[in-house]
């Protein structure tokens, strides 16, 4: 697996997702939230845990910061906030996430889970693993890179060459 070089938490509250992945990556996180508050207190425990220099973190309201556009595309991509914020976000996080790259969605219960996986699937997003724990959901989803989608389309049309020549 391809390690994730740019890294995206989206709503970032305390920064404990940004950290975890500054620790765990040594890449730097970009980590944005709409509370200056909390974005303060992120910056606080990146320093506090040995991580400030890996962690820029930003007050903006969703994903139009210019800040953002500047680290997109993103090769991994934290939102752990509620579902509605999550639908009207759909397309902005497809279009920030790399080719290849991964959309971790938390903060889901499981009547949300359907709901929210429809919105990403329409913008070419592919579930890769969804995790479930009593009534909470988080969907690990992915875009496909240009290789992934290339080779899709060569097998469909080496099946349909076979199926034309009688073989199949």
């Amino acid at each position: 697996r391809q390690r994730a070089a740019r890294v995206f938490d989206l709503g970032t509250g305390t920064g404990v997702l940004a950290l975890a992945a500054a620790k765990a990556l040594r890449h730097k996180v970009l980590a944005t939230d709409i509370d200056a508050e909390a974005v303060r207190v992120t910056a606080l425990n990146a320093r506090h845990n040995g991580v400030g220099p890996l962690i820029t973190a930003v007050t903006a309201a969703g994903l139009h910061a210019p800040t953002v556009h500047a680290h997109a595309p993103f090769d991994l991509i934290f939102a752990n906030i509620l579902a509605k914020p999550l639908e009207r976000l759909a397309t902005g996080i497809s279009e920030l996430l790399a080719p290849g790259g991964h959309v971790i969605l938390s903060g889901l219960t499981r009547d949300q889970e359907r709901w929210i996986l429809a919105c990403y699937r329409v913008r070419g997003l592919v579930l890769t693993q969804a995790l479930r724990l009593d009534n909470w959901v988080v969907l690990v989803m992915q875009r496909k890179s240009t290789q992934q989608k290339t080779r899709k389309k060569n097998s469909s049309r080496v099946k349909s060459a076979v199926r034309g020549s009688g073989y199949a």
